[in-house]
């Protein structure tokens, strides 16, 4: 099997093999995934972080053999904390962004490579061990971010992805979807029960999961709705303060570590 690895600092991945179809996450540098089909300029994959399968353009990332990025894989990683850092590729001495969240391996004088080709990385990184008590100051950083449907970056998030980005910030990994996230961790019969950095979920009349946030305080939430924002939370659901209304109605609390 062919596999593949972004090396841009992202790579919308959309559900058919078409420019116009919805995005439904995105790719950021450094991710892996396997490539199960081709279709004109169009490849689909699963990424090798969340399993999720959907469509992107051939020409938009770096191929290998699964041996190989199993064996990069196989190398420490570290996570892009600054919210923009840059790096530049040896063969061409192109310099670009890299976003916060992207993955990295640094082996000496901040450099890294992917097979043949080395890059020189400018920033700040973290390791990503496992600590509850900074996943709000990672949810933080999102703020003011606007929302995006399909997005994992502060430059666009959706609600999902918002929390799946804090959560691998802070060392934990989560899946793509908020229905997806629902079904982990233990349930919290009350709010009073849960602590800052658990997640909140959501459904719509049909009794469907539509959407999540994490809990900020005792009657605060930080979500994406909008942009990334904090907003009122109680029993019944989120109280927006400008729209002097319930916005979403709170299904399920749940603590995942």
């Amino acid at each position: 099997m062919q596999s593949g690895i972004c090396n841009l600092n992202l790579i919308p991945v959309r559900k058919l093999a078409d420019h116009t179809s919805e995005m439904i996450t995105q790719l950021l540098f450094g991710e892996t995934f396997d490539i199960l089909k081709q279709e004109g300029s169009w490849v689909q994959v699963q990424l090798h972080y969340d399993s999720y399968i959907g469509w992107i353009q051939h020409r938009q990332y770096l191929a290998f053999d699964k041996s190989e990025i199993d064996s990069i894989n196989a190398k420490p990683k570290v996570l892009i904390s600054d919210l923009l850092s840059s790096v530049t590729e040896k063969s061409t001495g192109n310099t670009f962004a890299l976003l916060m969240g992207s993955t990295i391996s640094i082996s000496s004088a901040n450099q890294f490579n992917f097979a043949d080709e080395i890059y020189t990385f400018n920033g700040h990184y973290l390791e990503p061990v496992p600590e509850k008590e900074t996943i709000i100051k990672y949810a933080e950083k999102y703020l003011g971010s606007p929302y995006l449907w399909g997005g994992r970056t502060h430059f666009g998030i959706d609600c999902s992805g918002f929390t799946q980005m804090v959560y691998k910030l802070a060392g934990y990994s989560l899946p793509r979807d908020a229905s997806q996230q629902a079904i982990l961790g233990e349930t919290l019969s009350f709010l009073a029960e849960a602590e800052s950095g658990d997640l909140l979920f959501f459904d719509n009349p049909e009794g469907d999961i539509v959407h999540v946030g994490m809990l900020y305080d005792a009657n605060k939430i930080i979500h994406a709705s909008g942009n990334v924002r904090i907003d009122t939370i109680d029993h019944q659901g989120i109280y927006n303060d400008e729209l002097q209304k319930y916005t979403h109605q709170l299904r399920l609390i749940k603590k995942m570590v």
